[in-house]
């Protein structure tokens, strides 16, 4: 087993990606969340480049096993090492690796850079010296290698043999316009081998093909042993290769250490989707190994060999790697998915085996017309126990109306009202409420609260946190039918779950989706 050391460079490649803007704060939670999963290398950023920058590095988060590392570029041609400002402001923070990025393109050398390709070589061995005398850890970022390589072999590994005589601890082989292939990266990189050490290169792949995952896996195999990346593949113009695909399939795949305990590696997907979460964006649902669909099961063939044994359709245990396994409702169902997603919902099926056909009949029905039970499983746990005949009548939604008023000021500023009105039998009770919202499902949802919290006091930490609206048959115009799907969420705790809703009216749809919220959250506790 060979150890692979995890570089990431999320703070500063992934900064890159278009719409992420890190904050000082964040870099600092981010930085930790890496050393504590176990990186061995994290990259704060570049010391001098922008404000943000300069100040996490004027007081850098002190990580327990990581190498904090700031990140530069070479000096200037026209200036000395000692002299060139950019340069030594790298070299003056407080990070004890340096990770400084040349020019390994004859191309870039020499219409770029306007300098010749001996003193290119120069430039780099200068560089890195200044690195070593300070102390610290020196990386050189060959950059555009594989493109270099390709338009001049030799000048392309004279390079890495300069940055390696100079005293690199590790050469970092770049794809950084992503347009290599995995074959090339494998050959490129044995080459490399010739000049540098195995144990001294390492690879940095962005995405621009679909493929620096596996380029990095094929740079690991001919010979890598760091690999470089970002959490979820974040990263300029289409991203960086994904650490969080990278570790597993190292480890599970690969069978190398990764530096990662065990019981970290289970808190993969929770590290991901925290991320996610601090960048408010949604989690890829497709994402290998940590997506909410990666261990899910809709066909009713594969939920029923699932059931027998897991390896059948599922590549690793989901649990290694911090997922779960999910049974979804479908019109693709068997029985066996029936049985799996109501065992998952904590429904006992006990005798009641002879009802399900019935709800399999059902599910497959509605889905045929524009339900989705493989996301809204609040909904489905409510038409299990209907059809099993469990379900215990809460309230019953009698009448209501909604009403909209739109009123112009004398400046044209168009300001609307929303009211509703419910009338519902709870209990013995006839109860009437009436509540105004911003919108049609928030005056529903406000009136509907309003009767029912008084007779169940556990609804009021309920509350509706997404809300989801897509037409299913648009050549039907302003007449089409209407999905909803709503999220709902218990503050309490902090469970979530999801109800849908379909008509050709998008208030029925949507009052349909919220009242499955309410009566599956008194039925199932909201778990």
């Amino acid at each position: 087993m060979s150890r692979i050391y995890l570089y990431d460079t999320t703070l500063r490649d992934g900064a890159q990606t278009r719409g992420v803007d890190f904050s000082v704060r964040d870099k600092i939670t981010i930085a930790n969340w890496l050393d504590q999963f176990g990186m061995a290398y994290v990259e704060g950023g570049w010391p001098g480049a922008n404000p943000t920058d300069e100040a996490f590095f004027a007081a850098p988060p002190v990580l327990e096993h990581a190498q904090l590392t700031a990140f530069g570029m070479t000096r200037r041609a026209s200036r000395s090492a000692e002299n060139d400002p950019g340069l030594q402001a790298v070299l003056n923070s407080p990070a004890r690796a340096v990770c400084l990025v040349g020019k390994t393109w004859d191309y870039h050398v020499t219409n770029a850079l306007n300098i010749t390709l001996d003193e290119n070589l120069d430039v780099i061995r200068s560089s890195l010296a200044q690195v070593l005398i300070r102390g610290k850890e020196a990386l050189f970022d060959a950059e555009h290698f594989f493109d270099g390589f390709k338009a001049n072999p030799a000048y392309a590994l004279e390079c890495l043999k300069a940055a390696h005589e100079a005293g690199a601890r590790w050469i970092v082989l770049c794809d950084t316009n992503g347009g290599a292939l995995p074959h090339e990266v494998e050959a490129i990189v044995q080459q490399a081998a010739l000049v540098v050490p195995g144990e001294q290169l390492a690879i940095h792949c962005h995405d621009d093909t679909g493929n620096a995952v596996a380029n990095s896996l094929a740079a690991v195999r001919a010979g890598c042993r760091m690999v470089q990346g970002t959490l979820n593949g974040l990263g300029e113009r289409c991203g960086n290769a994904d650490l969080v695909t990278l570790i597993p399939t190292l480890v599970h795949k690969l069978g190398h250490d990764v530096g990662v305990p065990e019981d970290a590696l289970r808190q993969l997907s929770n590290l991901s989707r925290a991320f996610d979460a601090l960048l408010d964006r949604e989690p890829d649902s497709h994402a290998p190994y940590v997506g909410a669909s990666a261990f899910a099961h809709k066909g009713g063939l594969h939920a029923s060999a699932v059931a027998k044994n897991p390896s059948f359709y599922e590549h690793i245990d989901p649990a290694s790697v911090g997922n779960r396994r999910e049974i979804i409702m479908s019109n693709q169902a068997g029985q066996s998915n029936v049985l799996l997603q109501l065992e998952d919902l904590g429904i006992e099926v006990g005798n009641d085996n002879a009802n399900l056909p019935a709800l399999l009949t059902a599910v497959k029905q509605r889905e045929h017309e524009g339900y989705a039970y493989d996301r809204a499983a609040g909904s489905f746990a409510v038409l299990a126990l209907q059809v099993l005949k469990r379900l215990p009548l809460h309230f019953t939604l009698q009448d209501f109306t909604v009403h909209d008023h739109g009123q112009y000021s004398p400046t044209g500023e168009l300001h609307m009202t929303t009211r509703a009105t419910m009338k519902l039998q709870v209990g013995n009770d006839t109860v009437v409420t009436e509540a105004e919202g911003n919108g049609p499902v928030h005056a529903l949802d406000c009136a509907l609260r309003e009767a029912l919290v008084q007779a169940y006091p556990e609804l009021a930490s309920v509350s509706l946190t997404d809300y989801h609206v897509r037409i299913l048959d648009s050549g039907a115009a302003t007449g089409a039918k209407t999905r909803v799907l709503l999220e709902s969420e218990d503050g309490l705790t902090k469970t979530r779950w999801m109800t849908v809703g379909v008509s050709t009216n998008i208030i029925s749809a949507s009052l349909q989706a919220l009242t499955d919220a309410y009566v599956f959250k008194l039925a199932m506790g909201g778990g």
